[in-house]
């Protein structure tokens, strides 16, 4: 990937949405499209910068699942991937 995003900002990898519940009912277009978004992060910048020229490192690390909100930040194409980036305040959890 030759994306590099800066400071507070971060690319993610969009995960599908599942076509099916883990009870086996297939979901329509309309009920995929509610709720956050979720993707893997792939590259984080390098951090906040404080008033006093401080680098503050991003609490979201490379390889983590996020949840972020649908429509958040801007969709890029790198090559055959399609990525979203991101500022870090807009991710809204981190998944475990």
């Amino acid at each position: 990937m030759s994306i590099q995003p800066i400071r507070e900002k971060l690319v993610v990898k969009p995960q599908e949405k599942e076509e099916k519940t883990s009870g086996g009912i297939l979901l329509t277009n309309d009920s995929k499209e509610d709720g956050p978004s979720k993707g893997t992060v792939v590259s984080v910048g390098s951090g906040h910068i404080t008033v006093n020229g401080d680098i503050v490192p991003l609490e979201v690390t490379e390889g983590q699942t996020v949840f972020y909100t649908k429509g958040a930040g801007k969709k890029v194409t790198d090559g055959n991937d399609d990525f979203v980036i991101l500022a870090e305040d807009e991710i809204l959890a981190i998944l475990k």
